[in-house]
Order: structure tokens, then sequence, then C-alpha cells
């Protein structure tokens, strides 16, 4: 039996014709090479489930000598999931993790009570034009789990569930979706999954997670008879039943990300998210005053405490 099968929506029923509540513009910024952009948090929509950040990074072609080069920095109450489509990342933290990343892979680096990374590239990459393209995004810590122990987990390609059917391709990063579930180890119940679709075809999103929203990569998508072209996030009505179709003008990529709703506000200044701003001014002052630990192999350089 198909994992497509959704029932359609129901003609004069207005729920069901229209189940997008929010479309968010991401705002733009240059990084010295390559495009940023910021769909989450926005004046319009802070969080979508565990999801408090949300970052495109690219598609750019990185020159000769620049590129990524994200010097040490803290974070604490979050976790980031690092997810590419293309070109590489080089990880390192506090832990003493030491990982490239590539596309189709996962890095969930669980921040607890305080966390320090940097975002390189291997010197051997800088010496040809390459391409960056990927997106990066926080999932708030549940309010018990904010100060646990730090972690840092990677997955490889072949470990995340990849879901074929119908000119429909899922690979599942995190959570569970479509009766799957990712092996990468959450806090809280989320879903977040990079579908492609050819062109005409179409894919049913589960109503089941109260908080969902679509990101839109590549290509133009249709639903409820509205078309959108790429880097918009939409967020959906719960329960409304949808059905997501790429154009027959040619495929479409898209993220799907969402889950349970958060247990409580959280304030986020910087890299730092908590259910407490006496927890972010502490954090602030740690890393002012160097109490954070330092990154194996990258103690050299990092980034200072912005102005308030």
């Amino acid at each position: 039996m198909s994992w497509l099968t959704a029932p359609d929506p129901i003609p004069g029923d207005a729920a069901s014709c229209d189940p997008i509540d929010t479309i968010i513009m991401p705002r733009t910024s240059d990084l010295g090479g390559f495009e940023v952009r910021r769909a989450l948090p926005s004046s319009r929509r802070r969080m979508v489930g565990p999801f408090i950040f949300f970052d495109q990074m690219g598609p750019a072609e990185l020159l000769v000598g620049g590129g990524v080069d994200v010097r040490p920095h803290p974070h604490i109450g979050l976790a980031t999931v690092t997810y590419l489509f293309d070109g590489e990342i080089y990880h390192r933290d506090s832990l003493g993790s030491d990982q490239l990343i590539t596309p189709g892979e996962l890095n969930w680096m669980s921040a607890g009570r305080g966390i320090v990374h940097s975002e390189r590239e291997r010197a051997e990459r800088k010496l040809a034009p390459r391409p960056l393209f990927g997106i990066q995004s926080w999932v708030a810590l549940p309010a018990h789990l904010e100060e646990t122990e730090p972690d840092f987990a990677h997955y490889g390609a072949d470990r995340l569930p990849l879901l074929n059917d119908q000119g429909a391709t899922v690979r599942l990063i995190a959570g569970s979706l479509y009766g799957e579930t990712s092996p990468a180890r959450t806090a809280s119940e989320l879903f977040y999954a990079d579908v492609a679709l050819e062109a005409g075809s179409r894919i049913p999103l589960d109503a089941s997670h109260e908080e969902r929203a679509l990101y839109t990569v590549e290509g133009e998508i249709e639903i409820a008879g509205q078309t959108f072209g790429p880097a918009q996030l939409l967020v959906f009505k719960p329960g409304d039943r949808l059905e997501i179709r790429a154009t027959a003008t040619g495929p479409a990529r898209f993220m799907l990300l969402g889950g349970a709703p958060m247990d409580g506000r959280r304030y986020i200044w910087w890299n730092f998210v908590s259910s407490s701003k006496e927890r972010i001014e502490q954090a602030k002052e740690d890393w002012r005053r160097g109490r954070f630990d330092i990154v194996p192999g990258d103690e050299s350089e990092f980034i200072p405490l912005p102005a308030d």
C-alpha cells in the first residue's frame, strides 16, 4: 500500500481548501561570498514546534580563499541541526568532536548547559571554487533538559530513512513521518524531512502533528490552488488535510518540519536559547569571562560577545 495515499481537500470546505496560516519571506544577509536567508525567528512567527531558528545557506559558488569560516562560538539550551544539499562543512566542538559533514548527512549537536563549536572548511577545499547549499536549524530543548550535558552525534546519509513512491522521494532527517522514524535521537516530538517531487507528482502531509511548516528550496509547488516558488516558509493550520504538488513545469524540493508545541516561551539572544532571561544573562557573562570550554584544535580564535 502506498504511503502517499491521503484524502483530497473537500470542495467548498474553506478549512480543507486553505490550510496555510502564515507565509514568511526570509530576511537575506550577505556573509561575504554567500547569502543566508533567515526564516525563523520572524516577527510573524517565532517557532514551529521546537524549531526556533531556520537558515538557508546559499546556493553559492565559493571563491578561492573565501568561504565558510565561523570561529568558535557558544550555545546553550538548543540543538543545532546541520543538513547540506551541496558542498561540505567541517565541524569541531568543545567535546572534542571532529567531523566533516557532506550532502545528505546530519550533524546534531545538543548544547544543553553549554557547548562551543566552530564551522569551517578544510584548507585544501579553499584552493578551488566550490559550491555551498544547505540548511542550518536550531531546535529548542524542553525546559527540563536545558541544563543537560552537551552531546554531539553524526548520522551518515545511509542511516537516514529514504522513501520513494510515485515520483516522491523523502529523506527523513529527524523524528517520525510517513510511518518511518529517523535514528537521530531528539529531545521532543518533531519531524524534519527533505522532500523531492518529480514534475506533477504530489505528497500528503500528516495532520497528526499540531505544528507543521514547509520551506521551499527549489522549483515550484502548489497547495490548495496557490503556487509558491523557492525561499518561502509556509506555516500550516493545525489539523487541516493538505496535499503538496510539484507544478507541471518541473521538479521541486522542500523541507517539512514541525512537531509538538514548545513547553512554554523561549527567549533567544545571539546563540543562546532559554526559558529564562536570567540564564541567558549568565551565559553572556560566562562567555565574556572565558568560562566556556575551548575547542581542541581550534583554540586560537573566537567570536566575541556582541554588544547588547
